[in-house]
């Protein structure tokens, strides 16, 4: 292994220099040009230019997705990273699109989800071509720019190019993920509220750390909206605006997967909402549903079983004409199906006057953690690591592996480090991008050398 260490530590400079350079890129979702947005275009167009010069056989498809090829053989291993990324918020200590490097970490918006991984794994597929190493197989990296916001990424993909045979996506969690949860999506709509202009969240899955609303002085009891914020420490902002109070009630965010991690601002509005006396049917009907809960006990749908436990999370809220809409995130359990969850919604959360508007289901994933290609990869983190108590898990989050077959998430993130994935000042050591190089070059033979 010193020998991947040596190269790892003599190209370190230029490591960070591309990370850097594509998170300069603000590759969130965009309809200023199809299908993605131009950034998610300029992003892509790097990575391929990119694996071009290094002799990689590259296709663009559509912009949807694309990929660089190495190697020969009949089996196809895959490396899947995405591009794109959440919006970066407000609140960060630098601009989330200018990566810094302070005290031995990086800090920028996709350093680790998901830029981080896609520049992990290229280096160590790179290293290994530059040392001559012979694949028996065809490898190939897999780029697309739509996993944050829908998926067609990976669909348009498979429908072009068909599955593959082995890989990985480096967008979870060490030592793998052998199961992902399911996704169930939904709109409550109602135009039952007093409130006269609301706004907040980023994007549905991540937990909403800031919200605005417009609300009539004669309808608060202010004092008491304050004291119940400072009960839980939750900064807030009021405007007096003529006749009304402007106010802002800010949070903390985190990946709608973990929502336990974060402090949803829509959630602590209305708690003070209600607790203010604000005689209000949406206030009264989210802290009867919702609340400050995060595993659905308000709405009867608390669902676990052997592998984990359902979570919910409201991540925007906004006004559309007459209308109040916000965003439901449910990671629901390995073992339930998406009707099922899905009917449970509609059962325990349409009311008079609130519309459950359904538009998005994902079934979970589960493989067998014991299977020769999982029993590989753990391998390659064990060797690198000599970690042999952390074990593969189930997670919240879904990825490519849900889209494409013989695929499981696989890194980059070490057990018990917060990334801040999803939330302000996302950040990756520089010791753990050589870790996880390290990791996925071992992971790389490993697969290679199966028969």
């Amino acid at each position: 292994m010193e020998n991947e260490k040596k190269y790892i530590e003599d190209n370190i400079e230029n490591i960070l220099n591309d990370l850097k350079d594509l998170v300069a890129y603000k590759s969130t979702y965009s309809d200023d040009l199809k299908p993605f947005g131009s950034e998610n275009r300029k992003a892509l167009d790097y990575m391929l230019e990119k694996m071009k010069k290094e002799g990689f056989n590259v296709k663009n498809l559509d912009y949807y997705a694309g990929y660089g090829e190495v190697g020969s053989g009949k089996q196809l291993i895959g490396i899947l990273g995405h591009l794109d990324v959440v919006p970066a918020g407000e609140g960060w200590d630098s601009d989330p699109f200018k990566m810094v490097i302070k005290d031995g970490k990086c800090y920028g918006r996709g350093v680790t989800d998901d830029k981080g991984g896609v520049i992990s794994s290229y280096y160590a597929l790179k290293y290994l071509i530059d040392t001559g190493y012979t694949f028996n197989k065809r490898v190939r990296m897999i780029l697309g720019c739509n996993e944050e916001s829908g998926f067609n990424c990976i669909d348009y993909y498979v429908e072009k190019e068909g599955h593959i045979d082995y890989g990985f996506t480096p967008d979870g969690s060490w030592p793998g993920i052998y199961g992902e949860k399911g996704v169930y999506r939904c709109n409550i709509i109602t135009s039952n509220s007093k409130i006269k202009l609301i706004k907040g969240g980023e994007a549905v899955n991540a937990v909403c750390n800031k919200v605005n609303v417009l609300i009539a002085k004669k309808d608060l009891n202010i004092d008491l909206f304050v004291s119940s914020l400072k009960e839980f420490n939750i900064k807030y902002n009021i405007e007096i605006l003529n006749d009304d109070y402007n106010i802002t009630v800010f949070g903390t965010a985190a990946h709608a997967s973990m929502p336990e991690l974060g402090k949803n601002a829509i959630s602590y509005l209305f708690y003070a909402l209600n607790k203010a006396n604000f005689n209000d049917e949406l206030t009264s009907y989210y802290v009867d549903k919702i609340g400050l809960s995060y595993n659905g006990e308000n709405g009867n749908i608390n669902f676990k079983d052997d592998y984990g436990v359902l979570t919910l999370n409201v991540g925007k809220i906004y006004q559309e004409n007459e209308n109040i809409i916000f965003t439901i995130d449910i990671r629901f359990p390995v073992t339930f199906s998406g009707d099922k969850i899905k009917d449970e919604v509609v059962k325990n959360f349409s009311k008079s006057g609130f519309i459950v508007e359904n538009w998005d289901i994902s079934e979970p994933l589960f493989k067998d953690p014991n299977s020769p290609m999982l029993l590989a990869l753990k391998d390659a983190y064990q060797k690198v690591t000599n970690d042999k108590e952390s074990q593969m898990m189930v997670i919240g989050g879904g990825t490519y592996a849900k889209g494409i077959k013989n695929c499981i998430a696989f890194g980059p993130e070490f057990p018990g480090i917060d990334y801040h994935i999803h939330d302000v000042n996302e950040e990756v050591s520089i010791e753990d991008i050589k870790k996880n190089i390290l990791i996925y070059i071992q992971a790389l033979k490993n697969l290679n050398e199966m028969e």
